[in-house]
């Protein structure tokens, strides 16, 4: 065979090869590079090795160094586990669904909320609603206009908003003093002075005033703040007092009959005066004035629903 007969064999052979590569025919879909066995190397005229095929022709040899290669497909790289990623998987797989745990952006959004509707609640307080506009509010609580529209929707939905969060924290305030009335085998009258002079401070608190004085200005134009304000904290307020009320009295600590009436007529004891004491809260009265108003207050209501041991008398 001469020597450019042998060239186009060659080329005609390791164009075989290449195409069989790119196939994936070639030893079970595998690239025919990746099989060694059943060749065997001659020597071309060339002075370089090449590769023939084997006896029999059971497979085709894989390309020598002068044939052209064919490109690999992109492997999918692997990421080689550690102890840290391990460990962070683990851990991503035991926090609970999103679903159950509030968001980085929906805790924003919620601390965002409170704070329209503290500084809402303010300046309906200092202003009256008529005078306060939604451009002062979104300034004092250094919020773009349009994050109340979409928030609240227009200025009436913000007032009973912001008068509804205040109710709330009113409740939390009076229930943690009506909580205190929880040991019933303490001194009842002593045991009710420190509950109603715990009533009389929430019932004398910068914002508690505030609230009140604003459902004043607003009731005519607003009548439905009234069953806001005792819906969501005078109500539930007086029936964790009667429930206190109706424990004592089973105890036989106090009278039996209606708990209900009992601390109605307790809370209108303790706070009764005090509008006209404290000139609807532009006044600040004393603690000493506090215990005052309610050790009396105990006092009349002793005298109506005591037992002989709470009220010798």
């Amino acid at each position: 065979m001469t020597f450019s007969t042998l060239r186009l064999y060659r080329g005609w052979k390791e164009g075989n090869r290449y195409r069989e590569a790119m196939s994936g025919t070639v030893n079970g879909g595998r690239p025919a590079g990746g099989q060694t066995a059943g060749r065997r190397t001659t020597s071309g005229r060339s002075g370089g090795a090449t590769e023939a095929p084997a006896t029999g022709h059971a497979r085709p040899a894989a390309a020598d160094a002068t044939a052209p290669i064919a490109p690999a497909a992109p492997a999918a790289q692997s990421v080689p586990t550690t102890a840290a990623t391990a460990a962070t998987a683990g851990a991503a797989a035991a926090l609970p669904a999103t679903a159950d745990r509030p968001s980085g952006g929906r805790r924003r959004r919620v601390d965002r909320r409170a704070a329209i509707l503290g500084t809402a609640f303010t300046v309906f307080a200092r202003e009256g609603y008529a005078q306060a506009t939604l451009d002062v509010i979104a300034a004092e609580a250094r919020v773009a206009k349009h994050t109340i529209y979409n928030h609240f929707g227009d200025k009436q939905a913000l007032l009973r908003a912001s008068i509804a969060a205040e109710a709330d924290s009113a409740l939390a305030k009076n229930l943690a003093a009506v909580d205190r009335l929880r040991d019933l085998d303490s001194d009842v009258r002593t045991a009710l002075e420190d509950v109603g002079y715990h009533l009389i401070q929430c019932f004398c608190d910068e914002r508690g005033w505030a609230l009140r004085r604003l459902l004043y200005a607003e009731i005519n134009q607003f009548p439905d703040l009234l069953d806001i304000i005792q819906g969501r904290a005078t109500n539930p307020v007086t029936e964790a007092l009667a429930d206190r009320l109706a424990r004592l009295a089973l105890a036989g600590r106090l009278r039996a009959g209606d708990p209900a009436a009992a601390a109605e007529q307790l809370a209108a004891l303790l706070t009764g005066s005090l509008e006209g004491r404290t000139r609807f809260g532009t006044r600040a009265i004393s603690d000493d004035e506090m215990w005052a108003v309610a050790r009396a207050a105990v006092d009349t209501f002793l005298h109506a629903f005591g037992t002989r041991a709470t009220d010798p008398t």
